[in-house]
This record gives C-alpha cells, structure tokens and sequence, in this order.
C-alpha cells in the first residue's frame, strides 16, 4: 500500500485520502474479495486520525464504491450491472453490447397447460400448451439472473435450441414473430429458499423481480417474463425526460 497525502495543501484530509482511496478501488488489487487496508493502517499511513480515514471510507461506502460486512471487513464489491428502462433488450443482447461473456447455468424447455391467469394475458383457451422456458444465467464466475418466460402458441422453438442468441431474434428467425413493446413492473423482495440455491445467494439476500410483457405490432402478447436479479449485481436505471 503505497499511499500518500499533501499535508500542506488546503483540501481538506478527508477529501485527499477519498482521491487515494478511489485510486487503491481502481488499482484492481483489491477485486475478488481481497479485503480493503484497514483504517488503522490508512490513518497509520497517511498520519491522520482514524475518524478522518473513517469519514473517507464512508462517503465511498455511500457511494457503492466499497462495502463493510460485520466480522470480515471492508472490501471492493462486484460491479453492477445496468440496464436503462428508455430501451429495452434480450439479456443475451444486453450482455454482447457491454462486451461481458455471459453463461447459461441452467436450461429447460418444456410445455405447460396455461391456467387462467395466463390464458387472460396471452388471449387464449385454458389448458391451451404453451411453450415454457427457465433460464438462469450470469457470468463467469457466478449466476446473477433467474428468468422464467411463457409464450403464445404461435412461437415455436427447436427442441435442440441453445439459446446463446438473443431470444427475440431466435423468435423472428423460427416465428417470423415481431416484437415492438415490453411493458415492465419492478418489485424488491427477499430470496426464499428456491432462489437462494438458484443464484447462489444467502436466504433473504435482495432480489429485485422484474415482471415483462413482450407483444408484437398488433398488440397480442407475446411473451410472459419473470426476471429475478441479484441486487448486488444488478440495477435498472430509469431516465425521464420532461
């Protein structure tokens, strides 16, 4: 931890030691887990008191920018994902335009007798089969997104289909299917026991539930979307124009 502040200057210490710290953030030597330098150690370092070091830490806390956990320390968190609510996309479109490799954990294709909840949504008879997919999907490292999606009669899939291309394109492609409009309902809950083992989280972590609805020029819905997101890699970012 080579770290330094200018004792002369008349910015004030804790501004000096945030810059420090962003610095220390973006070095990468403290991704994956590494815990942080300790306050002692930084107040130790820069010869300031530790409520100096303190008050840095917490603006960058605040910030998102590192994280505290009682009994193990400071450390640099995983950086979010984020998708704007102005445009709308398949996952796997999502993760091809910021350039992060992503991996099915889980895959499964099967067909289901719509109920009445969603025969009224998808405009159909009652125990009409419908197409059902599950997906769980992330990154390399770890799964962050559990989606469950139903869809109208009319789109049909390949019973080999992979699913590594984005999901609206596969449905133009086999359905010749266009889709112009996703309405979207968002929700904070807490994991059950089900989506803990799923995303490979704590039961109770935050989960943020994302509800879609796809449908095509004419308005007949498509498509039918539960999406649960790890909120600790995951975030929707809403721009409203006036």
């Amino acid at each position: 931890m080579n770290i330094a502040i200018d004792h002369t200057s008349s910015v004030p210490f804790h501004k000096q030691i945030e810059d420090v710290l962003r610095t220390l953030i973006d070095s990468g030597d403290y991704d994956n887990g590494k815990l942080f330098p300790k306050e002692v150690d930084i107040s130790n370092r820069l010869g300031v008191s530790r409520n100096t070091v303190r008050q840095a830490i917490n603006t960058l806390v605040g910030e998102g920018l590192l994280a505290r956990k009682k009994g193990v320390g400071t450390t640099v968190p995983k950086k979010k994902i984020g998708t704007k609510l102005s445009e709308w996309h398949s996952f796997t479109q999502e993760m091809n335009n910021k350039g992060i490799p992503f991996k099915n954990y889980k895959v499964d294709l099967s067909f289901q007798k719509a109920d009445e909840k969603l025969a009224n949504l998808l405009n159909i008879e009652v125990g009409k089969e419908v197409n059902q997919l599950v997906r769980v999907r992330g990154d390399k490292e770890t799964p962050f997104v559990y989606f469950v999606s139903w869809f109208h009669p009319k789109v049909q899939f390949d019973s080999n289909e992979k699913f590594d291309k984005p999901l609206y394109d596969i449905i133009e492609e086999k359905s010749s299917i266009f889709l112009t409009k996703s309405s979207e309902e968002l929700t904070a809950m807490l994991a059950d026991k089900e989506l803990a083992a799923l995303l490979e989280v704590e039961e109770g972590s935050p989960i943020l539930f994302r509800k879609r609805i796809v449908s095509d020029p004419g308005g007949r819905v498509i498509e039918i979307n539960e999406g649960y997101y790890r909120a600790d890699r995951f975030t929707y970012q809403i721009e409203i124009n006036k």
